[in-house]
């Protein structure tokens, strides 16, 4: 009987699959942090006989060449990809031996990216799994948009095609297991539910709903921001990834602290937001380590600049280390551990700024203050309708566009909390003044604050 073992990479919000039978298995697009795969193949005690790649992805860097590397499995990539290293070129209909009775056969579905493929998983001639990648997701599909502006309605329409390649191909009891779509900005579309099959996604999935054209012009008009280290990791995966170092990095005391902060470099506190805001080393940036550390620091960071971590734990710190170094963030220039008071040095005041609600924000209008109100959402977001009066700064940009928030007290929101406690630790690190909305924009309504809609725009 076959198995197939989810490992959840939740900060990225893509998933890797371990799936085989008694003595094999397959890796499918493994993450870079291998040691966790192996673990999973050593607790069921399996060989990795092969390491399958859907695509070169575009949203964090492979650990699946290092793995194969280790273990001696056959590292398959699509024959369509150009990749600087030597592996099994998989084109549409090649079949991999897994196990005895499990084999592994490839069917072309392009549209995430040109030479994307999935991996139907088949048990003695039946189809018992597919591995989609970023072809059909749980309720949507993959991106078209992250490999070149030119292709991606061709991509779309591509997209589409797959979709429905795969469900004429396989049974409606297939399970669907999709690298993309827990939370991954690679998602055209929101993405929900754990599980799904090819019947499930035949019933929900728009692109099996819709005729080609209005899947394709829907599918356009939703695209949103992609995260800028995007354009970092289709290079580095077609290169050939180095091996992770999760070795810790060079502690720094106060002085060295504040020397990096002097000239420049980011140093970011990874405690919650609720401790950032009672206390910090002024400069700081605050990425909550529990939040999306790895898809916003590394999207909002100038590609290369050296980063300091600040952390409660030695815990919080490794495990800080481990989703950067999975977006190619690799070494930390340097780490402390401790609290604020440690790495302010003896003496030295720290910054902090208040925390408030909607209904805060409600009461401070009606007392006739005018606060500027600085909503960090997306676009996507922002379209459905905002505070009247507000400014829209997406999280992602306000660091470059500090110059367009107005004067006066700034109460920066977003939709539940972290993204505002980003954006305010680099109004506070500017000198502004400023108070972080820590609430869920669905109360703004109920705090009797005003809304505005698309349609009375």
């Amino acid at each position: 009987m076959f198995f197939a073992e989810i490992l959840e990479t939740e900060g990225l919000g893509n998933r890797s699959y371990l799936a085989g039978r008694a003595r094999a298995a397959v890796v499918v697009d493994p993450p870079r942090d291998i040691d966790r795969v192996i673990a999973a193949a050593a607790r069921r005690g399996v060989r990795i006989a092969a390491v399958a790649e859907t695509h070169v992805h575009n949203d964090y860097v492979t650990g699946g060449l290092e793995l194969a590397r280790l273990t001696g499995a056959r590292y398959l990539v699509p024959a369509g990809a150009s990749v600087a290293y030597a592996r099994v070129a998989v084109a549409d209909g090649d079949v991999e031996e897994i196990d005895e009775g499990l084999v592994l056969r490839a069917v072309a579905t392009p549209g995430h990216t040109p030479h994307h493929t999935s991996y139907v998983l088949e048990e003695n001639g039946r189809a018992v799994a597919a591995f989609t990648g970023g072809s059909l997701l749980i309720g949507s599909v993959g991106r078209p948009d992250l490999v070149e502006p030119r292709l991606t309605e061709q991509l779309a329409r591509a997209q589409h095609a797959s979709a429905h390649r795969l469900a004429a191909e396989l049974a409606d009891e297939v399970p669907v297991m999709p690298t993309h779509g827990f939370g991954s900005f690679c998602s055209a579309g929101q993405s929900g539910g754990e599980h799904s099959t090819i019947g499930t996604e035949k019933a929900a999935n728009p692109a099996l709903l819709k005729d080609v054209e209005t899947f394709v012009k829907e599918l356009l008009a939703g695209l949103d921001d992609v995260p800028a280290y995007y354009a970092h990791m289709g290079p580095a995966n077609a290169a050939g990834p180095v091996p992770v170092d999760l070795t810790a990095p060079e502690r720094a005391d106060a002085g060295e602290i504040a020397r990096r902060l002097a000239a420049g470099e980011w140093v970011v506190d990874l405690r919650s937001r609720v401790a950032f805001s009672q206390g910090h080393v002024a400069g700081s940036f605050n990425f909550e380590v529990e939040g999306q550390l790895a898809t916003y620091l590394a999207w909002m960071m100038p590609w290369g600049k050296p980063v300091t971590l600040l952390a409660q734990s030695a815990e919080d710190l490794a495990r800080a280390q481990r989703e950067l170094a999975r977006v190619g963030i690799d070494r930390p220039a340097a780490a402390a551990v401790g609290s604020p008071a440690d790495w302010a040095g003896e003496g030295a005041p720290l910054a902090s700024f208040p925390r408030a609600t909607f209904a805060d924000l409600a009461a401070a209008r009606e007392r006739g203050e005018e606060p500027v109100v600085l909503d960090v959402r997306r676009d996507g977001e922002r379209a459905g309708g905002w505070i009247e009066g507000s400014v829209h700064i997406p999280v992602h940009q306000v660091h470059q566009r500090l110059h367009e928030v107005p004067a006066g007290t700034v109460w920066v929101h977003c939709a539940g909390g972290m993204r505002a406690a980003i954006a305010a630790s680099v109004l506070d690190a500017s000198g502004r003044d400023v108070v972080a909305v820590d609430d869920g924009y669905t109360a703004a309504a109920d705090a009797g604050l005003t809304l505005v809609t698309p349609a009375q725009h």
